[in-house]
């Protein structure tokens, strides 16, 4: 009788669960664990998601004794910006604190339409090293909770509207799978936030077995960082080339389920003298013969501490009227936020370092 009772008391009760890190089913079993039922979850899931509530207290159409149940075994995180700097060209770069005191910055687009893209991080820095790329330089810190993710876009919404999501900020969201993908599931849901896999992308460096794995179990947009036409020069830039050279990268990319009309789209970083020629022109043709795609041409963005220049106004022109002119669909990619850092390839540091002096 003693010992039950000291195994009684030295059982700790389990952590509280935070709901924006949970999916429709986990949120349904969560619920049957404590006796109530299914249906709970989508109310709840309106609550957060559509109303934007963060206390069960609120939830009006949850019986007190459940709203008192959640309150004492669950939680709803937020994320509220701890810096905004915004462009000249109307770009806003977000400087989140998380609760370990880490990081992370979140870029919103204005495009062209009138409508927004959300540029979303998935690590605290980068463990891939590619040399272009300012967040590398940190190398990678941790992965981010699912919750994590979906937060940089409800902290986002709060300033209007968004159209589409890009995962293409901190990190490499295939070296944190498992999490971008239940983020993923929870921000598609239909009693929530609703976003459609056509309106998603995730760029990738190119890690192969994941690029695989990301086909088999969910629904986005792809995009390739691609960057060199030669393993010489990618080796240079994306180490992850060591080990999944060009050949097994396109084999891949060959292999991903696309929808009908879907492409892969491909990103370009040009940079002067290296990977600009009329030579990588014709080498980037021929790597993408047969493949359904789209080819995004991005000017090097330069920051401190590289030796890398922007190509010449010139060189890009006739770099994409040759791909024009052969029948791939080539777009020129403004460097938006070039003045606030936060272009592509530029993440992590300025704004941090502005906010810590």
């Amino acid at each position: 009788m003693d010992n039950d009772q000291d195994d009684r008391s030295s059982m700790t009760p389990p952590p509280p669960v935070d709901i924006k890190g949970l999916t429709q089913a986990d949120l349904v079993a969560f619920l049957a664990g404590i006796g109530k039922e299914r249906f709970r979850a989508g109310q709840i899931l309106r609550w957060i998601y559509r109303r934007k509530v963060c206390s069960f207290a609120e939830m009006t159409d949850l019986a007190k004794e459940l709203r008192s149940e959640l309150e004492a075994r669950a939680w709803i995180s937020e994320l509220h910006p701890e810096a905004v700097e915004e462009s000249c060209d109307g770009t806003r770069k977000y400087l989140f604190r998380l609760q370990d005191g880490h990081s992370v910055e979140t870029v919103r687009i204005p495009m062209e339409s009138g409508r927004h893209t959300l540029c979303v991080s998935t690590q605290v820095g980068c463990a891939l090293g590619c040399v272009f790329c300012h967040t590398g330089s940190f190398g990678l810190v941790r992965n981010l909770t699912a919750a994590e993710i979906v937060n940089q876009v409800c902290a986002a919404l709060r300033d209007g509207p968004l159209q589409n999501l890009v995962l293409m900020g901190m990190g490499e969201p295939l070296d944190n799978l498992d999490n971008v993908i239940r983020a993923l599931e929870i921000l598609y849901l239909p009693e929530g936030l609703d976003f459609s896999p056509r309106k998603v992308t995730l760029s990738t460096a190119g890690l192969v077995p994941q690029m695989a794995e990301l086909g088999r179990r969910i629904k986005v947009n792809l995009a390739v960082s691609l960057n060199a036409t030669t393993d010489a020069v990618r080796d240079v830039l994306m180490p992850i080339n060591r080990r999944y050279p060009l050949r097994e990268l396109m084999a891949a990319c060959r292999a991903y389920p696309l929808a009908q009309r879907q492409r892969i789209t491909f990103e370009y970083i040009l940079i002067r003298g290296l990977n600009d020629s009329l030579q990588d022109a014709r080498r980037l043709v021929g790597l993408l013969h047969g493949l359904r795609a789209k080819i995004n041409l991005i000017p090097f963005n330069e920051h401190a501490g590289t030796s890398f220049r922007a190509p010449a106004e010139e060189t890009m022109r006739a770099f994409q009227t040759f791909l024009l002119d052969r029948g791939l669909v080539a777009v020129r990619r403004a460097g938006k936020g070039r003045d606030i850092a936060a272009a592509c390839g530029q993440l992590k540091g300025k704004l941090d370092g502005v906010r810590q002096r």
